[in-house]
């Protein structure tokens, strides 16, 4: 570099010394006397001045043209390629050599960074298929949320327990969770403030007017490593028939227990009501007024009321073992549907049997005739006597569950008013009833009977009004 400098010094100094020849031999020239033979030698000297410069000047001129191709060289001297001797071969081919060399390199190093490149491509690809199977095969609904509280994840499970039709994703919390309020509000304050809920239940109503259950986990999720966007993580599953089935076994042991309690004292209470039946007969026989006889009429009926009362009670309270048989449901219904035919002529309503798919069962058929005839008296006498519409329909339908069971499903629906949501857990308590006339008995001992057939007896109310329930018993294997 120093010697580079030099030279270029001492090429710029030639060249002012030419420029100041030349220009002392302008000066000359123009100052001498103007024979020809004063001026030969001066044109002479001023010619060679001229020459010399002009070499010199030439030789600057290549010298900087040549500057770009002496970097060239040098930079080829240092290229990190494979030795190889210069002796036998001009600069040109040197450097031809050795940037061919560098361009095979880069070639090379080019196809390894597509290699690269194509494998981070496949692996990355290959993560994002691998998270969608995850997602997909997770049988609990999986709902992921933005900062900005719109969907960025949901999986089938989730559409199906959200009921949501269309296009889901990039959907406001808003929009997406209408039909489920109450888990809307969670999200909304996640995303606001963080709050973590874990094993929340949540209650909404399904399309078809049933109650459901929803477990839902609502996490945090941070979005970018200063934690200032946040989404949320929805994790829901349907836990309807878990909770149902909770509660079918918190109602059995609470009716077990009642019924262990209360059956020494109805006995008692049923030694009473027959000394007083026979008193209340005894006054009958009396030679009374036409007041006496009508009070003693009217006591004999309270009594006998009483009696029947506590005869169902006891009857409830110190259930019989069933005697299992193979029974037609099909019969079973129709031959109940005769049986009450007159109650429900009585009572103007129709009832209607939309499907008949009834399987046989194995069951105490005169237990479950007494507990069909208690279900489709009460769905009669649940029709106010106002109400335009007064029918009770009735369908059978078949199911299998997970592990293959096979269970036959008896739905009795009423054109009501339904049953409050406060008392839907408990009509099934003994004692407990909406009807001015009534001992609360029947459905309670309706729900025993199934449920000592192994059976569940379901009571909900339709979105359109009216109350149904929902009888499950194992069908007969063969």
């Amino acid at each position: 570099m120093i010697r580079g400098n030099r030279i270029n010094l001492g090429l710029s100094l030639l060249t002012a010394l030419f420029l100041l020849a030349t220009l002392f031999a302008a000066l000359l020239f123009a100052l001498s006397p103007a024979t020809p033979a004063a001026r030969g030698p001066l044109l002479l000297t001023a010619f060679v001045a001229i020459l010399i410069g002009s070499l010199v000047f030439i030789l600057f001129l290549l010298r900087w043209f040549l500057r770009p191709y002496r970097q060239l060289v040098g930079e080829a001297e240092r290229a990190p390629v494979e030795s190889r001797s210069r002796k036998s071969r001009d600069e040109g081919e040197f450097v031809l050599e050795t940037f061919q060399s560098v361009v095979a390199q880069l070639q090379t190093q080019r196809k390894e960074l597509q290699q690269l490149s194509a494998q981070a491509s496949e692996r990355a690809d290959s993560a994002v298929r691998f998270s969608e199977r995850i997602i997909a095969s997770v049988p609990s609904g999986l709902i992921a949320f933005d900062s900005n509280g719109r969907s960025m994840v949901i999986n089938a499970p989730g559409l199906a327990l959200l009921e949501f039709e269309g296009q889901a994703l990039g959907r406001p919390v808003s929009i997406l969770l209408r039909n489920v309020p109450q888990l809307a509000q969670m999200v909304e304050e996640c995303l606001q403030t963080g709050k973590l809920y874990r094993r929340e239940i949540i209650q909404t109503v399904a399309s078809n007017g049933s109650t459901r259950r929803l477990g839902g986990t609502i996490a945090p999720i941070d979005l970018s490593p200063d934690r200032r966007a946040r989404g949320a993580l929805c994790l829901l599953t349907d836990i309807t028939e878990v909770t149902e089935l909770r509660e079918q076994v918190a109602l059995k042991r609470n009716l077990e227990s009642l019924g262990e309690m209360s059956a020494g004292l109805a006995h008692e209470f049923k030694n009473a009501i027959a000394t007083l039946h026979g008193y209340a007969q005894l006054m009958q026989n009396l030679d009374l007024d036409e007041r006496g006889q009508s009070a003693a009429s009217s006591l004999l009926n309270e009594v006998r009321n009483l009696s029947e009362m506590v005869t169902s009670f006891l009857n409830f309270a110190r259930p019989q073992p069933l005697q299992m048989e193979d029974v037609s449901l099909s019969e079973l219904i129709h031959e109940c549907i005769a049986e009450l035919e007159a109650v429900y002529e009585e009572l103007h309503v129709e009832i209607v049997v939309t499907t008949e798919s009834f399987p046989k069962v194995r069951a105490d058929e005169r237990m479950l005739r007494q507990a069909l005839l208690n279900l489709l008296r009460n769905a009669a006498e649940a029709v106010p006597e106002d109400k335009a519409e007064r029918k009770v329909m009735l369908r059978g339908l078949k199911e299998v569950d997970r592990e293959g069971n096979e269970w036959a499903l008896i739905e009795i629906e009423d054109s009501g008013e339904g049953i409050p949501q406060s008392d839907l857990q408990r009509i099934f308590i003994p004692f407990f009833t909406t009807k001015e006339k009534g001992h609360g008995i029947g459905l309670a001992l309706a729900h025993r009977v199934i449920t000592e057939h192994g059976g569940t007896l379901i009571a909900s109310n339709k979105a359109l009004g009216g109350a149904t329930f929902t009888m499950r018993l194992p069908v007969r294997r063969e």
